[in-house]
């Protein structure tokens, strides 16, 4: 066996990996996210007093549309149902966390990146960012939805482990 056929071998191996890893990294975050936005959902106020400390304008609405938007796309992303269109808001709420509450940590990017990524955005989004870039993978509605649609697995190509 030549070392190019075994490392063909090798990379069909691994790329098994790929939907499970993609399920595991969904429930758990899109699990995470759920019960973050829960939270900010039934301690409305107090995240609203929390918003308003960071200079957040109308922060009872901002409250509101991060918890709902947390809720939300934890269930989509769980579920694997319109995952990269929920990973964008879920990208855009950790941005607006890291620009407001993770101010230093976000300053920090260049000169300290541990400080950047030891803030408790970055694994959420670090998370729904590989959502947004792979897709969902095999286990997922939206794999099943393109494969009913396209009435095989060629539709899958837009997400990972084909």
């Amino acid at each position: 066996m030549s070392l190019r056929s075994a490392y063909e071998k090798f990379e069909l191996s691994a790329s098994w990996l790929q939907s499970p890893l993609l399920l595991l990294l969904r429930l758990y975050w899109g699990g995470s996210f759920f019960l973050t936005g829960k939270g900010k959902l039934l301690n409305l106020d107090r995240t609203a007093e929390y918003f308003g400390s960071l200079n957040i304008p109308l922060p009872k609405l901002n409250a509101a549309m991060a918890g709902g938007t947390e809720c939300l796309g934890g269930l989509l992303l769980a579920a694997g149902l319109f995952s990269r269109a929920a990973a964008v808001p879920l990208v855009f709420t950790l941005s607006v966390a890291y620009a407001t509450a993770e101010r230093d940590s976000l300053k920090a990017i260049v000169h300290d990146p541990d400080k950047f990524t030891a803030a408790t955005p970055f694994l959420f989004l670090f998370a729904v960012l590989i959502v947004l870039a792979f897709g969902p993978g095999k286990f997922s509605i939206d794999y099943l939805w393109n494969r009913q649609i396209t009435g095989s697995s060629a539709g899958s190509g837009r997400s990972a482990g084909r």
